[in-house]
């Protein structure tokens, strides 16, 4: 599977599931489950290597922004959910963070941002093929700490200042 087939996965599946990132993860695993196992497997690594890739702390500081607030574990599905926007949103966010603003349409904080089950979806779509365990994606881990230069979240005036689209549109 290349970067295109991944994409076109993504969005085929957030589509049908009307931006629900739960019930993408469904149709996700009901998608993979079609193909073969490498091929699960080949869409897990580029899944892994872009949630990595978006450890970064600037995308941290939108996501505290957007979700009033962000754990660990928030920023960890706020990744998941992240990809599961797609290739134009993901990318656009992980080069200019603020842009999130005007890249996602309507943000419902009660199902927006929190992507967890579709961050086990080619886990779960692999042990149904296989009945095992999906073995190491042989890529390398995410850093200890998130790429970038720390930020003070709890400083609301520094955060404006950084993400002035977003705090208009989620907190002005």
């Amino acid at each position: 599977m290349d970067e295109t087939e991944f994409w076109e996965l993504v969005d085929a599946t957030r589509e049908a599931a009307e931006g629900d990132p739960d019930e993408q993860a469904d149709l996700l695993i009901e998608r993979l489950i079609q193909l073969d196992p490498d091929s699960v497997l080949d869409f897990a690594r580029h899944f892994e290597y872009r949630y990595n890739r978006a450890y970064r702390w600037d995308l941290w500081g939108a996501a505290w922004v957007l979700l009033d607030g962000a754990s660990d574990d928030a920023f960890d599905f706020f990744r998941c959910w992240l990809i599961g926007q797609g290739r134009e949103v993901f990318e656009g966010a992980v080069h200019d963070p603020d842009s999130l603003a005007d890249l996602v349409d309507d943000f419902d904080d009660e199902i927006d941002g929190d992507g967890e089950e579709l961050g086990y979806a080619a886990d779960e779509a692999y042990e149904q093929l296989t009945g095992v365990v999906a073995p190491d994606l042989g890529i390398p881990p995410a850093p200890p700490e998130p790429e970038g230069t720390p930020l003070d979240f709890e400083n609301e005036s520094a955060l404006a200042e950084r993400y002035p689209k977003l705090w208009e549109r989620f907190k002005g």
